[in-house]
């Protein structure tokens, strides 16, 4: 299984090649030029980087039934929930630690998104004892990362990011971050591996992995080239038991890069995350059948299933079946590297593409832009004396479609009215999720947000004949 825990700590390995006794005769010996290379320590990047590490405190209030042992049951936890017949509330304070990165004087903060997930305090303990209450930014759950800003009188130490394509599989690298509330720790490892895309800990699922044992309090700490630079944000483990076996993952630089400049400019969704890229595309890992009836040499890349009639891609001349291979003369290994790829380029600015059509390898320009939120959506709470009271519908469009968690590809008809908020509790929420699409009511056609009011209208508190779709399930049923 994935753990998402705090931050890796990195195991040093070394694989020794055997060599020949006439072979070692002749390979150079290099005297040490100096105490560092005698020494072969880490200290240097360890001095330049560790004051920017820093650990991050969370407090948030619980709520729990003190009633009964059934306030547990998902059956009765509706009723003593509700504070009846005389149930009283408990509360208590839970508290959880993880790590951050400083990444400029003024105190900005970087660490992932479920370290303070739910956190009604955050605190900012530096390496040097100095503590700060911090602010939450903007917490961008796609990505799994989160930014902080702390308040100090002085300027506060910081390190810059670096690259992580610079990066190849076997160069040493360092983890900084608090394991298990013990403090500061260092420990160092090697790449293991670029672009790993077989995880689901993330939308993106695109990590730099390593040999780092990641250990609950490390989430969010730093992962350091050699040369100072943070290359990514450790977020999580491979493990059965929840300790480490090796197999750690960091966020790559380029998507935190994207991150903060997309907060720094404003540009934020609806639903608190960053805004991105849309693609409007779908698309599929190439498998070697796929690649030998397609011509290509290695199954690379990634074959287009299918275009949103809007999507910049199809604007650019793109065509389902069409196999891109590179997104700025990077290579591209997969759907999910893709994806990857255009997430990182900025809205308003262009990448170029590499694709592969009939045995042709060609190029085209495609402008990112931002989720088209057309037609508007005309958000409504429904409310009234009927089984739809406490849902909130929308005419469904890419921008809500994206924030709902929909396939970005998928073109809905036109007219599409989609289940958009659910209060907890209500009627509606007995029958009906965030999602469903409603097609139909009491015959009436549904295309519109004001089908639904008109046809509610109608019912005048009646029963209601509804037909939705839920997950491409169509449903009938009958409401009294």
């Amino acid at each position: 299984m994935i753990s998402r825990v705090f931050l890796p700590v990195l195991a040093f390995c070394c694989f020794i090649l055997p060599v020949s006794h006439a072979a070692a005769q002749e390979t150079d010996r290099i005297v040490p030029q100096n105490k560092q290379q005698i020494q072969l320590s880490f200290a240097p990047v360890v001095k330049q980087t560790l004051p920017a590490v820093v650990n991050i405190y969370t407090k948030r209030v619980v709520a729990t039934s003190a009633l009964s042992p059934f306030a547990a049951d998902p059956f009765f936890s509706q009723f003593f929930n509700r504070n009846m017949f005389g149930g009283r509330m408990r509360k208590h304070v839970e508290s959880a630690l993880g790590s951050g990165v400083i990444i400029d004087e003024q105190g900005m903060i970087v660490t992932n998104a479920h370290v303070i997930k739910g956190a009604d305090e955050i605190t900012v303990g530096l390496s040097d004892g100095r503590e700060f209450e911090a602010e939450l930014i903007i917490k961008d759950d796609a990505s799994d990362l989160a930014l902080l800003k702390v308040e100090a009188k002085q300027p506060l130490p910081y390190v810059s990011l670096k690259p992580s394509e610079t990066l190849e599989v076997g160069d040493l690298v360092l983890a900084i971050g608090n394991p298990f509330g013990v403090g500061q720790t260092v420990t160092s490892g090697i790449v293991s591996a670029q672009g790993r895309s077989s995880l689901d800990i993330n939308d993106f699922n695109f990590f730099i992995q390593t040999d780092a044992a990641i250990n609950p309090g490390n989430s969010g700490g730093a992962l350091v080239a050699l040369d100072g630079g943070v290359v990514g944000i450790n977020t999580a483990i491979y493990s059965r038991d929840g300790g480490s076996l090796g197999l750690g993952f960091a966020i790559p630089s380029e998507m935190v890069a994207s991150v903060i400049a997309a907060a720094k400019a404003g540009q934020t969704s609806q639903n608190a995350g960053i805004l991105r890229p849309w693609l409007g595309v779908s698309a599929q890992n190439m498998s070697s059948d796929i690649a030998e009836s397609l011509g290509l040499d290695v199954p690379r890349g990634a074959l287009i299933k299918a275009l949103h009639q809007a999507s910049p891609l199809a604007k650019a001349g793109l065509k389902v079946g069409d196999v891109v291979l590179a997104v700025n003369e990077r290579l591209i290994r997969d759907a999910a590297e893709m994806k990857f790829r255009m997430a990182t380029v900025p809205i308003g600015q262009s990448a170029q593409i590499t694709y592969h059509r009939q045995g042709k390898e060609l190029s085209a320009s495609v402008k990112a832009i931002a989720p088209p939120d057309i037609p508007p959506r005309n958000t409504i709470t429904l409310q009234g004396k009927h089984m739809l009271h406490g849902a909130s519908i929308s005419n469904l469009n890419p921008a809500l479609a994206i924030e709902l968690g929909a396939d970005q590809s998928v073109e809905f008809p036109e007219g599409t009215v989609i289940v958009s908020a659910m209060k907890e509790r209500s009627y509606a929420a007995r029958v009906l999720s965030v999602g469903d699409i409603i097609m139909e009511i009491n015959n009436i056609k549904i295309q519109d947000v004001k089908d639904v009011e008109r046809a509610l209208k109608n019912a005048n508190g009646g029963a209601l004949l509804l037909v939705i779709n839920s997950g491409g399930r169509i449903q009938r049923m009958m409401l009294r």
